[in-house]
Parts: C-alpha cells; structure tokens; sequence
C-alpha cells in the first residue's frame, strides 16, 4: 500500500512544481505528501540519523512525523544496531531518539576504552587495576557490549590490536555477568529443578563470545518435542501428552503410557534426527556444551541425558538423573506411587546408547564393575552441575603449555563458584596465576588476589602451611620485583644483545601489510607480549616469528600498536608524508612523545 502511494505521489510532484514557486517547491511538495508516505520515504534506509535531525527541524509537520516514538528513529536506530532489537518488546514505550543518542554515547567510550588498552597493555609499566574503569561504566551495558561486538566485526583483519582487546574485554564483561546469574540460580531452593538452565549458564560461560541462551535452545528442545508429538499420534492418537501446553508440568502417571513416550522419544531422537554418543571424539569439551550438542547432534553421557531428560518431562515422563560412576545414566520408576522403593523397582536408560532401558545388572555390566545402592541414587541440579564442571576440569588440564589454559580457568570458576572452599582447587587456581603470568587481567591487582586466596587457604586447612608458604615467598618476591621496576630503564640501540634493532624512537614509518603511517615510541629486542596475544596476532606466521625486534607505534588514527620489524616496517617516508602524518597525529600525544 505504501509503495503504491509513492508512486501516486510521484505523480503529483510534478503537477505542483508547475504551479509553485522554484525555491518553495521541494518543501511544499514534500510536506503536502500524505502522512505514510513521508513516514515510508523517510524510513528507506536512504537517510542518516543527521538527515533525519535535518529534516525534523524543518517544520512542524515533519518534528511531528519524526517524534522520538514514532517509527522513524525506531528504524534509524535498527539499521544502525540490528541485533539490539531483540531486547525491545513490541508493547513497550520506547524514546527511539534518546535511545539512539545513549548507544552513540556508548559506542564512543567503548572506542575510547579499547584505544586506552592498547596505549596501556603496550606500556613498560601496566597498570594494576585492569578493567576497573569498565566495571564504573555508565549506561546500559548491552550497548557497550554491542560496541565491542562491531569491533570484532570489523573487515577481515584490519584493526587487529583493538579486537584482540575488545575481546578480552568482551570475554571479562559477559563472564562477570553469567557467573552472577549462576551464583543466583545455585542459590534456589533445592525443589528448583531446571537441569538445562544450569548447563546453558555452564555452556555461556566457557563460550562468552557465542550468542547462547535459554530461549535459543529451549526453542530448539521444542521443536524436538513437536516432532516426538507428531510421532506418538500415530501410536495412540489420545495420548494425555499431546493435549499438555507450552510451558505445562504435568506428570503421566501411568506406566504404559510414560513407554509411548519413551519408544516416540527414541525413533525422533536417534532414529529421525540421528543424535548419537561422541564415541570417536569423546574428549572434546563440545560434548558438553548443550548448543553444540543440539547442532552437532553428539554428546557424553551427561550431556544427552540432560536433554533426554528435558524433553521426556516436557511429555510428562518424570525421568531422574543419576550420578552413576563413568557414565551418566537416567532412572524410570517402575514400582506404585507411594510404595517404599529400591533400585530394582527403577529402569535405568542409558541416552548415549540410544536410550537403552537397563536393569540393575546391566548397569554393572555397562562400566564392568559392582557399585553400591547409593550410587543408583537421584541427585539434584547443584550435583550434575558439579559433574559436568568436573568433566571440563579434566579437559582443562590436558591443554599444552602454550595455550592460555583458558579452559582450565574457566572450569575452575564455575567450579568454585559452587564449592568455594575447595583447598586444592584454590591451590591449583593459585599456581595457575603464577605459570601464565596474568597479573593485570583482573579488576585488583592479581598479586594481592593471589595472596587472598592463599590466607583463604590457610584458613580452611593449616595443613597446606607448606603449599602455601612457597606460594606466599614467590607472591611477595613478584612484589618486590615489580617495587624495583618503578624506575624507567634506559634502552640503547648501542648495546651488543639490542645489535637487531634497526629503527629508533621518533622515525615516522609506514606499515608494509596494513599501510598505515605511524611514528615509533618505543621497542623490544624480542616480542614481548604473552603466548595468547602471539598466538592471535599471528606472529609465528611472520619471518623470524617473536624473535624479532618489535616496535611500540603510535598510529594516525590515534592508537597504539606493536609491530615486527622483520619484513612488515618499511623505510622512511618522504618529507612530505612525514609532515602530513605528523599533521594528523593528536598534538597531546605528540607532546607525551616529545615530539
């Protein structure tokens, strides 16, 4: 309808233009269209969020066309942040224009942030209080968040510095959030029993930069169901399941029936969809993290029950989970509602393999060895959390030693968040801060955070006095290390081991890959950034890799940025690029480099 009334009123353009004056004839023509049209035109994509500032202050018709509610800064707002929308609701009252106005605020501090980390990180002398003027920010954090997520997007691999500190700014933000929301969730009453809520805020939390949620994958888990629904009509078109609402938790209690439900759950599951124990690639932490289970199709035995599980409740079945030793089963009672049950009176189904109802003895026979009763015991949400952090934990500490254990640190979070008063966890964190060096990447100086955990130590078990003396001696050596650093040291090209570096501070130089124009404020004789940063810079694809000369430069954008020597700096410019760049770097970080 809107499309055919621009074309009429095209129509009419040119019959009032004959008629008006040259000068009046844009305007009038303009305002004279009826009010969808000019919402249509001014809603095209066409026009900038300047143009629309332009065009409300034109006339009192157009300030009211384009009102902060209305429809127009709503699609300026879209268009310029698509993937925010998703945390408006249709019924809610939105001020588009100051909406608009508060994500361009946040937009430019998070620029100014991630410039900051780069001049900071890239420094002899890191600071210590790492991401504490992030954790002060003003403002929504879901814009800042969205910020750091363009930078990330930014074409192919331009602005490398600046993503890889948006990153670990991305990663620190969103993790400090899920592990709060997990904190919440463990505090619920024990009767709360959402399994699949606690393994997505394990699967968020490991995965920080993938976009995760409940919804998502409950959605997904729904549409599973849709199809197990489908397939048990045709097995009995009455059943009590079919008639059960989104959202519903109504129990079937009826034996027969509860084994429709379980024979539909099977041929949809690992008939239909084709889901299947990970045998091949068992130690891969993807089997853990529900997401990929769901588009990978594959999982451990902890993982698939947990989604068994959660579409047998769906269908009324009151599956249980339990905490078998080597592999994760679910039990199916058997026996009368009230009656004193044992663990004959249970079917155990194993979801790796199928959904394979087991007796008692099969479940023996399927790790091949006896177990006591209790271990056949239903177990809450905390004690399967406990498991599949414990899964990820092993994997963790297979890492090599040029990885950034980042695996083994995030495992140990969850982990401690939920056992806060684990000593050899606490021990095992401690030394972990020591092997990777770590010390600027948390809100407090991690040198202190280090000695607070220890004291923890010590509080709960003296017996770890000699663990934790040689870790306090280092931790306090470190200290004094850093004390004696304060002053600046003086650097010269002269000296034998600086015999590689072949450019000095102030020369004013041009990026060989990148083609940016910089000046050189400071150098290294080798790479001096941690394996992280070396891995994801690509360093070791450079000629000479990190044994090299690398150069602190200032770039004419403003930032800061390390760069090889070897076969990526080109020769000076000449005098004419060397006074238009000296031109366009910000005087106030000239004068810092005295220049």
């Amino acid at each position: 309808m809107a499309a055919a009334a621009v074309d009429s009123a095209m129509e009419v353009v040119p019959a009032l233009a004959e008629e008006a004056a040259p000068e009046a004839v844009g305007l009038s023509c303009l305002v004279n269209l009826p009010g969808e049209v000019l919402e249509y035109i001014l809603c095209s994509g066409s026009l900038t969020a300047a143009d629309i500032g332009r065009v409300s202050s034109t006339c009192r018709r157009l300030r009211e066309l384009c009102q902060s509610s209305g429809k127009v800064w709503k699609e300026q707002f879209r268009v310029r942040w698509p993937s925010l929308m998703k945390h408006y609701s249709p019924t809610d009252y939105v001020n588009w224009l100051e909406e608009y106005k508060v994500r361009q605020k946040a937009g430019l501090e998070a620029r100014k942030i991630v410039a900051s980390f780069s001049k900071r990180f890239f420094s002899e002398h890191v600071p210590c209080n790492g991401f504490s003027d992030i954790e002060n920010l003003e403002g929504p954090e879901i814009f800042f968040e969205d910020e750091l997520v363009c930078i990330l997007n930014m074409e192919g691999r331009k602005a490398l510095t600046w993503k890889y500190y948006a990153k670990k700014i991305l990663y620190y933000l969103r993790q400090q959030k899920i592990l709060n929301n997990l904190k919440a969730f463990l505090q619920q009453p024990d009767d709360y029993e959402s399994y699949l809520e606690g393994a997505v805020y394990i699967d968020q939390y490991c995965n920080p930069l993938s976009d995760i949620s409940l919804k998502d994958i409950q959605a997904q888990i729904d549409s599973i169901v849709e199809l197990v629904c489908k397939t048990l009509r045709g097995i009995n078109s009455r059943h009590p399941s079919l008639a059960f609402k989104a959202g519903e938790s109504s129990m079937i209690m009826e034996i027969e029936l509860q084994s429709q439900v379980l024979d539909a759950m099977n041929y949809v599951l690992y008939d239909q969809l084709k889901f299947k124990g990970n045998r091949m690639d068992y130690y891969n932490a993807l089997n853990l993290y529900m997401h990929q289970v769901l588009i990978r199709r594959t999982g451990i035995p902890i993982s698939m029950s947990l989604l068994y599980l959660t579409i047998a409740r769906q269908l009324g079945v009151p599956l249980e989970p339990v905490n078998f030793p080597s592999h994760f089963l679910l039990r199916w009672c058997q026996g009368a509602e009230g009656a004193s049950l044992d663990i004959f009176d249970y079917i155990y189904i194993d979801a790796f393999g199928k959904g394979k109802q087991l007796t008692v003895k099969e479940c023996e026979y399927l790790i091949g060895q006896h177990v006591t009763a209790a271990l056949y015991g239903v177990v809450n949400v905390k004690k399967v959390l406990q498991r599949m952090v414990g899964n990820l934990l092993s994997l963790g500490k297979r890492e090599g030693i040029d990885q950034s254990y980042q695996l083994l640190r995030d495992s140990l979070d969850l982990y401690l968040a939920m056992y806060p008063d684990q000593v050899q966890l606490l021990l095992l964190q401690a030394r972990l801060y020591f092997h990777l060096g770590i010390w600027p990447e948390k809100s407090f100086c991690l040198v202190l955070k280090v000695l607070d955990i220890l004291q923890h130590i010590q509080t709960l078990d003296p017996g770890q006095h000699g663990a934790v003396g040689y870790l306090v001696q280092h931790t306090l050596e470190h200290i004094e290390r850093k004390k004696e650093e304060v002053g600046v040291e003086v650097k010269l090209r002269s000296h034998e081991k600086h015999r590689d570096v072949c450019y000095s501070i102030g020369l004013i130089m041009k990026h060989k890959r990148y083609g940016y124009n910089c000046v050189i404020y400071g150098w290294d004789p080798t790479c001096m950034m941690g394996h992280e940063w070396i891995r994801n810079m690509n360093v070791h694809s450079l000629p000479h890799g990190h044994h090299q000369p690398f150069y602190n430069v200032l770039v004419e954008d403003g930032s800061c940025r390390y760069a090889a020597q070897g076969g990526v700096l080109q020769d000076f410019l000449d005098t004419r690029e060397e006074q238009h760049l000296l031109s366009q770097l910000p005087c106030v970080l000239l004068r810092e480099l005295g220049i």
